[in-house]
């Protein structure tokens, strides 16, 4: 009897291994979020930036995204001011949770409705705290109780720090409700996650021809020179070095299933606009 319900358990572990793997961004109908938390690191500049770049790859042209800024949990320092930046690489695809955490809510929820009503996904690209997906899903949850949240809302994340400095109410709630994917930390390589991390100096100027682009990694390069450090914000000793830190976007590559990019380098190679 023992080894029959041992079976049988393995047999269910397998089916919901099986199932989790199945789960992949459709971009014909599922909508990317890149939620930034911008405090106190100034990598989220960088990361900005790096999905700015791969939405002019014409493979990505019709990626459906939205970002958010300003979606901190309760760490202490200084936020890092990323609206100059938002608005040159997104334009209206935006919004600004730290200044308007409860519209910023209602737009996120109106968005998800819409994409989950037409039959897609919604996939979080968690580059900060879960506290602001909490508040969202919690919405969702309460005002349309026959949508499976866990069928139709993925959030992935990749860091312990990000993890640890989340309100842990929220971060066990966003754990327990959604399809939560705890992947490899982006800021390494080799460990299965792109590593978008470097120290020194990155030659992205002669890959990316394309006048937007420098335009958009020119300030977010010098935003991030300027925050970097300031009055008690993190110190980025990469970014002080003159190098560059796009670690989060190791999430919105797990999602695009681009995992295979390796480093900043092969980023800025495989993205490469002539």
């Amino acid at each position: 009897m023992y080894k029959i319900l041992l079976a049988i358990l393995f047999a269910i572990l397998f089916c919901i291994n099986i199932n989790a793997q199945e789960s992949k961004f459709d971009i014909s109908k599922d909508l990317l979020i890149l939620q930034l938390d911008c405090k106190t690191d100034v990598d989220d500049l960088h990361t900005a930036a790096g999905l700015a770049t791969i939405l002019k790859h014409p493979d990505y042209k019709d990626l459906n995204y939205f970002a958010v800024a300003g979606t901190y949990g309760i760490q202490k320092g200084l936020y890092v001011p990323p609206n100059e930046l938002m608005k040159m690489a997104f334009k209206g695809n935006w919004t600004d949770a730290d200044k308007e955490w409860e519209e910023s809510n209602d737009k996120v929820v109106s968005k998800a409705l819409n994409i989950i009503k037409n039959g897609g996904s919604i996939w979080i690209a968690e580059a900060g705290q879960s506290d602001f997906t909490a508040d969202w899903v919690k919405k969702i949850r309460k005002e349309n109780p026959s949508i499976k949240i866990r069928d139709v809302i993925h959030v992935v994340q990749h860091s312990d720090w990000n993890e640890s400095v989340a309100k842990p109410v929220k971060l066990m709630y966003v754990k327990t409700a959604t399809d939560y994917h705890k992947i490899a930390d982006g800021n390494a390589v080799g460990n299965g996650t792109p590593g978008f991390k470097s120290d020194v100096k990155v030659d992205w100027e002669s890959k990316l021809n394309d006048e937007h682009l420098t335009k958009v990694w020119n300030t977010a390069i010098r935003l991030g020179n300027k925050y970097n450090g300031m009055d008690g914000r993190y110190l980025n000793e990469s970014v002080a070095e003159g190098g560059l830190d796009f670690s989060d976007l190791s999430e919105v590559c797990y999602i695009l299933d681009l995992i295979k990019v390796k480093d900043t380098d092969e980023f800025f190679t495989y993205f490469m606009v002539d």
